[in-house]
């Protein structure tokens, strides 16, 4: 498991989501270190430098969980803060209601706390959205979305990016329910300029990883998603009773579909201490606002009992 670290004190996992890398997190490294604290930044199974199992099921949540534990031991820490963004929130998520001895604290950005529903996932989203396609459901068909992606990633990146954020209104913004003869790429617009949030740089960085790692890796995540649902029946009714924090924007389309998660999230998390939603922001929460979002984070853990 390839990690960035940066600081020293009370140890910080930070966890990323899809089509990102440790590189989501390039802003809270910094401001989390300079306020004392020992941050790593891991780029998860499947992405960036960290192996990529071959195997569709090596990639179900409950075992991304196990990377963060498996991490957390290896740098001999006998604690850590957990924070997820977009796929890392259900890893945070898991990681601290299975193991609070292990993550006492923990945080989510993007995707609120979730209850286990008593219906597989699949069989929710074909209920809900009927003959169109969910991105999720078109993303658990094994090909498709990574040939999508491959055939110009750069171009794929920055649609998806400027797509999801706060930037895109309209027609601009991302549609994650299309028809079956549509495409993942026919569900956003590649805009002719870069989002303010998102340099160069940025890009070239996303873009380079993804054309040396492809997205099998991060797309099989999508593709365990029943399985995880299956491997969890134990944590039916289960609440999150640490110290905890969420963080959003309101042009989330992740706020938009999951609404009702949203809506209910206090009687899964029990003990929320930040409860945000940022004005004018899409589902890139800690990138589109970075200094927001570090101010939130490291007030909400300087204000927790020594």
């Amino acid at each position: 498991m390839h990690h960035v670290e940066r600081g020293a004190g009370p140890l910080v996992v930070l966890c990323h989501g899809f089509p990102e890398s440790w590189y989501s997190w390039r802003h809270q490294i910094i401001a989390l270190a300079d306020a004392g604290f020992q941050v790593v930044a891991p780029d998860q199974r499947g992405y960036g430098q960290t192996d990529r199992p071959e195997p569709v099921a090596a990639y179900n949540t409950l075992q991304m969980a196990g990377d963060m534990v498996g991490l957390v031991n290896a740098l001999g820490a006998k604690s850590a803060v957990i924070f997820g963004h977009d796929w890392g929130a259900p890893v945070a998520w898991y990681a601290a209601l299975l193991r609070p001895d292990l993550f006492p604290v923990m945080g989510l950005l993007s995707v609120p706390g979730f209850p286990r529903t008593p219906h597989r996932p699949s069989l929710i989203a074909k209920t809900a959205f009927g003959d169109q396609v969910f991105y999720q459901q078109y993303f658990q068909q094994v090909g498709r979305a990574e040939n999508d992606f491959s055939k110009d990633p750069r171009r794929a990146l920055l649609g998806f990016l400027y797509a999801l954020s706060g930037e895109a209104s309209g027609a601009d913004k991302w549609r994650y329910v299309f028809k079956p003869t549509e495409t993942i790429l026919d569900s956003f617009r590649v805009p002719e300029k870069l989002p303010a949030w998102l340099s160069e740089e940025d890009l070239e960085f996303y873009t380079n990883e993804f054309k040396r790692t492809g997205f099998v890796g991060g797309l099989n995540w999508y593709r365990n998603i029943d399985e995880t649902w299956e491997l969890t029946g134990f944590l039916e009714g289960a609440k999150l009773r640490q110290p905890s924090l969420f963080i959003a924007g309101d042009k989330d389309p992740v706020i938009e579909f999951y609404a009702d998660w949203y809506k209910n999230i206090g009687q899964v998390m029990t003990d929320l201490r930040t409860n945000v939603i940022l004005p004018g922001v899409g589902h890139w929460t800690q990138q589109e606002r970075p200094a927001e979002v570090n101010r939130l984070m490291i007030d909400f853990l300087k204000g927790l009992p020594k």
